[in-house]
């Protein structure tokens, strides 16, 4: 096998293992999901939970906090913050 054929395929498993470590991690650019956060009262305090999961993401005790962390979650998703209201109703939509 030639210097040039070695590096080349050395090149293409590199590549190979990156992408296998990005879709684990999450970051799979085919994926067809919606990665819309909500931000939502749950027991003592607030919760995300992404769009269409009934499992929430993380519990807060301040609405603040939760919102901080949303908006971190749906700009690398390139996706929007629901913020709902202690009743239950839409209190803000922001888009990144």
């Amino acid at each position: 096998m030639s210097k040039s054929n070695s590096a080349s395929e050395w090149a293409r498993l590199f590549q190979k293992l990156i992408q296998a470590v990005l879709e684990a991690l999450g970051y799979n650019q085919n994926s067809n999901r919606t990665w819309h956060q909500h931000v939502v009262p749950y027991k003592v305090g607030w919760a995300i939970r992404r769009e269409g999961n009934k499992r929430i993401t993380s519990k807060h005790r301040k609405q603040s906090t939760a919102i901080r962390k949303a908006k971190r979650i749906a700009k690398r998703k390139k996706a929007d913050v629901i913020i709902h209201k202690a009743s239950g109703g839409i209190r803000e939509r922001i888009s990144f």
